[in-house]
């Protein structure tokens, strides 16, 4: 093993690279210990610089700075920023947010599917087959863009100098960004890195993938007065709409509140022939394919369940992406209760469906709002697409005393997913479908769609 120094003072040693494992890794051994690598392939032989490798700690984390015997399916990074070759070769760490850039996208999708099936096998005991399909083309389009110009939604650091950034992986360090190659080109047409944003913390940018104007949240820094933002606003499109979020106008101690400086402060967007609306800091799935797809799956997977006067849940529902097209498949006779934990986003579901008796959307935790609405009988279908931290035991077990007849499980997470899975089989359900989307190309991250059947349930 050869241990060398690089300018950032690392430790660096030369590492034969696994298998993957979930969260954007591959697993190495050195001298016995298991160390998590980043940025590699496994099969690969390379040199990796450990940025977390404390003696007493039961596993260590690296980079790959140097690859000595390089996988077939290594590519040149489709990031320069990201791309931790020639990060740690500048003395800096790459940014986060495109992990899995240097592989090519087929690899990229094998090495998703090797990671679901492992999940499956290792917490939910299940074998199967899976296959990572590509987001469908958008209409007229002749490609998918190489897995670039996905990201509809976007998050930005600002450095102590006004530069617009991102982060290193598990790092407070910052990195200026001048451009964002998986954002769509709606977003990089902003130009937000030329602007002087001194006084911002945060810049939150949605862009609808129906094309109208994009909407930019600005978060500024305590004491920062909103008159700041007219400066920053000199240099952004005025058919753009721009939001603050501060407390200097409200005086000291004050919550944080939004403040919409041009604009709306929030997009619309169309999926499938529903409307919604959507604030800046409410949640949207970012690809700009991602809700089309997702609610096509979902309908697929619940056909011959749903239908006209029936009462369906869904649970964890953000702005209310699935509420929208189970109200239609119920009808004005049905009822759709639509969950969100989220305030902020439940206000959203709410403009959305105001006018539909139909849906009643209730905020607050799942599994308290299922002991007030739950029950056997409660529910014919549930939608639940949890946060990456899946839905929980309690959560799984009220689920199984509502006795629905199916469920359609989005999953975002296929170690929590696999993990309520096993809880789900437990109680005697079984997994009937199950299909996985790349719908973030270039990272490690990937979604599901699984059919849960109750005992005695067809498959």
């Amino acid at each position: 093993m050869s241990v060398t120094e690089t300018a950032r003072q690392e430790r660096v040693i030369e590492l034969r690279l696994g298998p993957v494992a979930h969260g954007g890794h591959v697993v190495a051994r050195h001298e016995g210990r298991v160390v998590f690598v980043r940025h590699g392939i496994p099969g690969e032989l390379a040199r990796v610089a450990l940025t977390d490798a404390d003696e007493g700690a039961k596993f260590w984390r690296g980079d790959v700075v140097e690859v000595l015997e390089a996988s077939p399916h290594r590519r040149e990074h489709v990031w320069d920023l990201a791309d931790s070759l020639r990060a740690h070769a500048q003395g800096r760490l790459p940014v986060g947010g495109a992990e899995f850039g240097h592989i090519a996208l087929d690899e990229q999708r094998r090495l998703k599917a090797a990671v679901i099936r492992e999940q499956l096998e290792r917490l939910a005991h299940l074998e199967r087959d899976i296959v990572v399909e590509p987001v469908p083309l958008r209409p007229g389009a002749a490609d998918d863009g190489g897995g670039l110009a996905w990201r509809t939604r976007c998050s930005f650091a600002v450095t102590p100098e006004g530069r617009l950034a991102m982060h290193a992986h598990r790092s407070e360090e910052l990195i200026p960004v001048t451009g964002m190659p998986l954002a769509t080109d709606e977003i990089n047409a902003l130009r937000l890195w030329e602007l002087d944003l001194r006084g911002v913390e945060r810049v939150e940018v949605a862009a609808p993938a129906s094309g109208s104007a994009p909407l930019v949240v600005f978060t500024l820094a305590d004491g920062v007065a909103p008159a700041r933002l007219t400066e920053i606003l000199d240099g952004l499109d005025p058919a753009v709409s721009a939001s603050a979020v501060g407390s200097a106008a409200l005086g000291p101690g004050a919550a944080r509140s939004p403040l919409t400086v041009r604009g709306r402060g929030s997009v619309t967007e169309h999926v499938l022939g529903h409307h919604y609306t959507v604030t800046g800091e409410g949640f949207w799935q970012i690809h700009r394919r991602a809700p089309e797809t997702l609610v096509t799956a979902v309908l697929d997977a619940l056909d011959g369940v749903l239908a006209s006067g029936g009462q369906v849940a869904d649970l964890y529902a953000g702005a209310g992406l699935f509420t929208a097209p189970l109200a239609a498949a119920v009808g004005p006779g049905g009822y759709v209760l639509s969950v969100e934990g989220s305030p902020g986003t439940s206000r959203d579901a709410r403009r959305t469906f105001k006018r539909q008796p139909e849906v009643a959307v209730v905020q607050g935790r799942v599994e308290r709002v299922l002991r007030a609405h739950g029950g056997p009988g409660a529910f014919d279908a549930v939608v639940l697409d949890p946060p990456r931290a899946g839905a929980g035991r309690e959560a799984v077990r009220q689920l199984v005393a509502s006795e629905p007849k199916a469920i359609a499980y989005v999953a975002c997470d296929p170690a929590s997913f696999a993990r309520d899975l096993g809880w789900f089989r437990d109680a005697g359900w079984t997994l009937g479908s199950l299909r996985a989307f790349d719908l973030y190309p270039m990272t490690h991250h990937v979604e599901s769609v699984a059919l849960l059947l109750p005992p005695g349930g067809a498959n």
